[in-house]
This record gives C-alpha cells, sequence and structure tokens, in this order.
C-alpha cells in the first residue's frame, strides 16, 4: 500500500514547485471540451483540474491525501474528494473522462486502481494516464530519490501501462514526448470487458 504521508507534508508547498502539465495537450488527448463528468484521480491541489474546469460540466478530483484535497477545495471549480483509488466512492460508469498526471506511480495497487477507474468509467469514456517515461535516464534517477525517500513509488514503462489497460477492456494507445508519456485508453461503448 502507497503511504500519502510525502504529500500530506507536501500540500502547503506542492504548486510552488511543481508546475501543472500542458493544459492544451490533456484537453486535446481528453478531447475537451465535453459534457458529462470528469475525475481528476490522484489530482492533489487540483493544480491541473482547475485548468480544464470550464471544459467539463462537472470536475471530482480524488487523492488519498486529506491536506492536498483541502488545497483542491480551495479551487471552487472543482468537488474534491479524500479516498483510495482503489476504492473510489463512485458509482459503475459515472465519468466520461478520467485524467491521472504523475500519480500512477504513486498509486499502490495499480491493478487494482486501475480496474476502480475502469469500473467507474462509463462506456465510450477516455482514461488518459500521463506518467514520467522510465526509460529516460532523468527519470530513472526521479525513481531512485523516490525510492530513496521512502515514496513506494513503481514507475511501469508506458508499453506496461498500455497493457495493463488493454487487459481491463480498454483500446489503448501511447503517446511519448521527451520524458513525459501518455496512455490514452477507451472504454468500448457497450461497456464489455474481457
Amino acid at each position: 500500500m502507497a503511504n500519502n504521508i510525502h504529500f500530506d507534508f507536501l500540500a502547503p508547498l506542492y504548486e510552488r514547485f511543481i508546475r501543472p502539465p500542458d493544459a492544451a495537450r490533456l484537453s486535446g488527448l481528453l478531447e475537451l471540451p465535453g459534457d458529462g463528468w470528469m475525475l481528476d484521480a490522484g489530482g492533489g491541489t487540483g493544480r491541473v483540474a482547475s485548468l480544464l474546469c470550464p471544459l467539463v460540466e462537472r470536475l471530482v478530483i480524488s487523492d488519498l491525501s486529506f491536506p492536498m484535497a483541502q488545497q483542491a477545495s480551495g479551487k471552487g471549480c472543482v468537488l474534491p474528494t479524500q479516498a483510495r483509488v482503489e476504492r473510489l466512492p463512485f458509482a459503475d460508469d459515472r465519468f466520461d473522462r478520467i485524467l491521472v498526471v504523475d500519480a500512477f506511480h504513486h498509486f499502490g495497487d495499480q491493478p487494482g486502481a486501475l480496474s476502480e477507474l475502469v469500473r467507474v468509467l462509463a462506456p465510450g469514456g477516455r482514461l488518459v494516464i500521463e506518467e514520467p517515461d522510465i526509460r529516460r535516464f532523468a527519470v530513472k534517477l526521479i525513481a531512485l530519490a523516490e525510492l530513496l525517500a521512502l515514496m513506494n513509488s513503481r514507475f511501469r514503462s508506458p508499453a506496461q501501462i498500455r497493457a495493463m489497460a488493454a487487459a481491463h477492456g480498454l483500446d489503448a494507445r501511447v503517446e511519448i514526448d521527451g520524458p513525459t508519456a501518455w496512455i490514452i485508453a477507451v472504454k468500448p461503448p457497450n461497456g464489455s470487458q474481457p
């Protein structure tokens, strides 16, 4: 099980040191603007979600760290909830879009988390996972630093994450730009899974 204590302490400073990703790129990958609800899983302080709020009907942030969720509540346009991704408190097929930015490697049970994300993703819905590409040397150094900091991070290659998504019945592909990888996955419209 991943430990969130690091993020509890980092919450007040997080946005000062960690810049948000390219909102235009994410909105394109998520095919925004769009109707319906979006989930930012592992969304922390809402630094990414707040940029996408105007492009969706409703936006929910789920994060394990209570202090991070408190920071998100100050964004106004998002609905924060404290929850473990492996046990999301949402109904099946609830979200038309799900975003995971730089958080998948922190999930304690990655297959379980992906299973939950697929469960709450609506048929025809889109899941975008942005992760550092562990095949890059700089990312390997980050992984080592997180290991030394006892963060229990488990980085996976883009192909491994794509394969995990495909194993859950999603039509998945990978885009890579420098040290960043995006896994873009779509749930079949009829909701069927293997």
